[in-house]
């Protein structure tokens, strides 16, 4: 399911990549402060501790930056939103039966199991900055990207009750068990970056690195009947791919092409 998911929302998004491209044409010269609005796809494998609670994930964001004019210094803001259909942890294992099963109700005294599956759900917010490292004399914002970012990265366990039958998992009692963890993280990026006013193509693409030092942040884990106060350290290596919408500051109107 998740995998059919990826592929139609890579299709569209690269879909929209296409249709973007074929407006506003602008000159080949790139000067100016620009601002860059961004929306990017990822795909990420876990290492450390993260690696034992989740499998690989995907991630769709967005993001503003800041590109300057005279040494291509970025500035920006982030924010991704993670999610996965593997979780290693069972994190229900004291509610299973000798069977694997979890007992539900129907109501009227009336027993059935319950169908509780478990997803990944996460994400990281924070700032960062670099440069932009020209390849090319034709193009000055066309190049090797350079970032590294401050932030924090959250993630935990849903615990999805399809029937919303097991009452041992309604209100807040499913906070006992979705071991929500958060805390700073660092992020690096290198890449390729475009932004091309004469085509109008202006997109990133590159390795995707983030070291998080996290904690759990419930006051008791019901699995061990006890608050969790390990510290973990989270890593997330993978790649992402966005498109930029750019705004120059001052450009004049007649710099512009339609």
């Amino acid at each position: 399911m998740l995998k059919r998911t990826f592929q139609k929302g890579t299709f569209l998004f690269f879909f929209f990549l296409a249709s973007i491209s074929c407006f506003a044409q602008r000159n080949a010269i790139n000067t100016y402060n620009v601002i860059t609005l961004n929306m990017s796809y990822g795909f990420h494998n876990p290492a450390g501790d993260l690696s034992k609670r989740f499998g690989a994930n995907f991630s769709i964001g967005g993001g503003l930056d800041l590109i300057t004019e005279k040494k291509n210094l970025i500035f920006g803001l982030k924010g991704n939103n993670l999610f996965g259909n593997t979780v290693k942890e069972d994190v229900l294992a004291s509610l299973r039966d000798r069977d694997g099963f979890i007992l539900g109700s129907i109501g009227a005294g009336q027993a059935t199991y319950a169908e509780v599956f478990l997803r990944e759900r996460g994400l990281y917010v924070g700032g960062h900055f670099g440069k932009l490292i020209t390849l090319s004399k034709k193009n000055q914002r066309a190049g090797l990207r350079l970032t590294f970012g401050l932030g924090l990265l959250q993630h935990k366990v849903r615990i999805q009750d399809e029937n919303n039958n097991a009452d041992q998992l309604k209100g807040e009692l499913i906070k006992g068990y979705d071991q929500l963890s958060n805390g700073l993280a660092f992020e690096q990026f290198i890449g390729y970056q475009q932004l091309n006013r004469k085509t109008g193509i202006n997109f990133f693409a590159g390795f995707e690195l983030t070291e998080a030092f996290t904690k759990n942040r419930r006051s008791v884990n019901f699995a061990t009947q006890n608050p969790d106060l390990e510290n973990r350290f989270d890593v997330l290596l993978g790649f992402r791919i966005g498109w930029s919408f750019t705004f120059y500051i001052g450009e004049r109107a007649e710099d512009i092409r339609y």
